[in-house]
């Protein structure tokens, strides 16, 4: 049966609709990417679907209940890796008999599962956790190693339908590759909330949540930004169509004011001459008024239509379309010698990150530095920028101006609002109209310019931190990202794209996002094992 939806309807506690009169299918097998912009309720419909929410009204139904992994796993925290992967029920019978007991709801726990120890550390070891012990507490684990526990669990239970909100948001490179390959080859029907493309191009249906409800495209995440673009590129036409014949129906009631102006002049030089009675010019002259004004309203109502028109079809096209935020480009002299590391080393404990590291960075260099999860990645952007000395070897650099963005946005003070955040980075001496304006092309409602910066999504965050550096007084030499993409929705995703991709200045940039690696283009990659 797979996953059917029908007239779904969803109020917030404070009696805020999210959604109403919801309807889908997925059929037995499917696999459909759930898109839209932060805050279109993507993790509540999954929780809907999963039981953890009851919906204000409608229906869910499923053959068989859900195996959902949320994004945010903190709820988890005092589960045993056991209990996550609902394996402590057989794992207890099993014991208890190994230990001699007889009870027969011991062997009815077990069911006959008797490799049920060694599949769980098969699968654990899979997933990189061979060293987890399963009565381990999640809470002691990262935030990578907790989501590879539940898809470990997915992997060996293989349930019929999953429900997973990004997944991916944890994963090393590795670990990404090993999810793509169990979504490829999976039977089951899922239901999928993520941000990486690559994963979404796994997909052969997509989901799309707005206002209006759902849309379904038929096909992955490719073929449905194809459409999109189509629906753009269709829009853009009838919007040229309609300007056009706003421009014709301008032309016209201006040709029809200076007819009837012409006329108005003809009828006084008539009535001057006398060449005609009084009584006579003065029925022509009404009857001539009337019918211009009659003519003159008709165009006047149609002009206000083509206006009408044109703004909802501006508003359409802008809900389709990537916003662009242009990063001012840096002067910059390329090839030049910006960064000179040889043989360094750090370590947080006896043990040392790296062996004896050594690169250069040259201006106007595109840079990803790559490793797997505790290699040290961070760790080393902390160095170039001198937060951290390493502790053993030479750094030597030019001095160059940097803009550095993480994934938790950390340039932003949580406390402060929207504008006071810009006016801090304000170092242009910009006007309050000007930096307001920075903000409206950064799509901020005026009326949000007093929201504080905790309350802001991270695609929020995202557009605010790009504003902030397009106030600042020069633009950076060196741009600097760690894991930007996590926690970003698509449309923002596509925003900081385009920005990066069209940076001429010099790139470092740490992301598992191997889609966006290949979007923004890289020279060369420095690899820590």
């Amino acid at each position: 049966m797979g996953l059917i939806i029908r007239s779904l309807s969803y109020l917030h506690p404070d009696n805020a609709e999210l959604f109403h009169d919801l309807n889908f299918i997925l059929n037995d097998g499917e696999k459909a990417a759930l898109v839209g912009i932060n805050g279109a309720g993507k993790s509540t419909l999954l929780r809907l679907i999963s039981g953890a929410l009851q919906p204000t009204s409608g229906e869910i139904s499923w053959s068989e209940k859900p195996w959902y992994v949320p994004q945010h796993l903190g709820e988890f925290d005092a589960l045993s890796v056991a209990k996550a992967m609902e394996a402590d029920t057989k794992l207890g019978a099993l014991h208890a008999i190994l230990n001699g007991d007889t009870d027969p709801c011991y062997f009815n726990a077990l069911d006959d599962d008797w490799d049920i120890e060694n599949s769980v550390r098969k699968v654990l070891e899979k997933w990189g956790l061979g060293n987890i012990n399963e009565n381990r507490l999640l809470g002691s684990l990262s935030g990578g190693q907790k989501t590879r526990v539940f898809l470990s669990a997915m992997d060996m239970n293989s349930p019929d339908l999953i429900l997973l909100d990004e997944p991916s948001n944890h994963l090393d490179v590795r670990m990404r590759a090993k999810l793509y390959d169990m979504i490829l080859h999976s039977k089951s029907t899922m239901l999928i909330v993520s941000h990486d493309r690559r994963l979404l191009n796994l997909m052969n249906k997509t989901l799309e949540l707005s206002e209006k409800g759902i849309e379904v495209f038929g096909g992955n995440f490719d073929f449905y930004q194809q459409q999109k673009m189509e629906k753009v590129n269709a829009l853009r036409a009838r919007l040229n169509e309609q300007s056009r014949a706003l421009k014709e129906s301008a032309r016209k009631a201006g040709d029809m004011a200076d007819h009837r102006a012409q006329q108005e002049l003809k009828g006084r030089s008539y009535g001057l001459s006398n060449s005609i009675p009084q009584i006579i010019a003065g029925g022509l002259k009404n009857k001539a008024e009337r019918s211009t004004a009659r003519m003159l309203n008709a165009h006047e109502e149609k002009i206000s239509t083509l206006l009408h028109n044109i703004e909802a079809l501006k508003a359409q096209i802008q809900e389709y379309e990537t916003l662009k935020i242009d990063i001012r480009n840096p002067e910059i002299t390329p090839g030049e010698l910006l960064i000179d590391i040889t043989d360094i080393n750090f370590r947080y404990t006896e043990s040392a990150l790296w062996s004896h590291l050594s690169f250069q960075i040259r201006s106007g260099e595109r840079v990803r530095i790559e490793g797997e999860n505790g290699s040290g990645k961070t760790t080393l952007l902390k160095i170039i920028t001198r937060e951290l000395k390493p502790w053993e070897g030479t750094y030597s650099s030019a001095d160059f101006s940097y803009f550095y963005l993480d994934q938790q946005y950390a340039m932003l003070d949580p406390e402060m609002t929207i504008y006071e955040q810009m006016q801090e980075y304000n170092r242009r001496g910009l006007v309050r109209e000007e930096l307001e304006e920075l903000l409206v092309c950064a799509q901020f409602d005026r009326e949000s310019f007093d929201r504080k910066c905790a309350g802001l999504s991270g695609g929020e965050k995202m557009k605010l931190s790009l504003s902030c550096l397009l106030a600042g007084k020069q633009a950076p030499e060196v741009l600097i990202l760690d894991e930007p993409t996590n926690n970003l929705d698509i449309q923002s995703l596509a925003i900081l794209t385009l920005a990066v991709k069209n940076f001429k200045g010099t790139l470092l940039v740490i992301s598992h996002d191997e889609y966006f690696i290949d979007e923004i283009g890289i020279d060369y990659r420095i690899s820590l094992t």
